[in-house]
């Protein structure tokens, strides 16, 4: 059975690095074999791990999925504007996608973001992560242009995906 928590940052902050450079490390052996570059993975890990805080509530999450106790995937979401919050990092291992935790890690971070008072959500990906891009279509996100605070670099964004999901604000129906 899979279970989501928040994670701990003082004391899941190794796991959590881990799963991250898994998550980064597929993602680059996919970007190579279509495209022929890899981005540097360290490097973003690190930089997100210095400030992990901003994954933290109120304006953030960082989640962990689990199985039977075992860690096998993540999600985290941070303030990219004052209206607006993005997922990122959001990754379930291979032997466990179609269990409902990709799923279940989503629908959290949406409603950690109305809980916040963001209007929307937005994310990128690579077009090769299809199965991903059809689980945020079913939760009602919709391709978008680039946004300018995407840690995309400009010549890699024609590989990529972007796409937001607006919000209801609060006190409407």
């Amino acid at each position: 059975m899979i279970q989501i928590r928040d994670a701990r940052p003082a004391t899941d902050s190794k796991l959590v690095e881990r799963l991250w450079l898994e998550y980064l490390t597929w993602g680059n052996d996919g970007l190579e074999e279509r495209h022929g570059f890899r981005l540097p993975v360290r490097e973003a890990v690190d930089r997100d791990l210095r400030s992990i805080a901003k994954f933290e509530p109120p304006s953030g999450r960082l989640l962990i999925a689990l199985h039977d106790e075992v860690p096998v995937g993540t999600a985290s979401m941070q303030r990219i504007g004052e209206e607006t919050a993005e997922i990122k990092r959001m990754y379930v291992q291979p032997a466990h996608r179609c269990a409902g935790a990709g799923r279940s890690m989503a629908d959290e971070l949406i409603s950690a973001a109305k809980t916040a008072g963001y209007e929307r959500i937005r994310l990128d990906s690579p077009r090769f992560m299809t199965a991903a891009h059809a689980l945020y279509r079913s939760r009602g996100f919709a391709e978008i242009a680039p946004y300018p605070e995407s840690e995309i670099p400009d010549e890699y964004k024609p590989h990529w995906i972007f796409m937001e999901l607006r919000l209801a604000r609060s006190g409407s129906s």
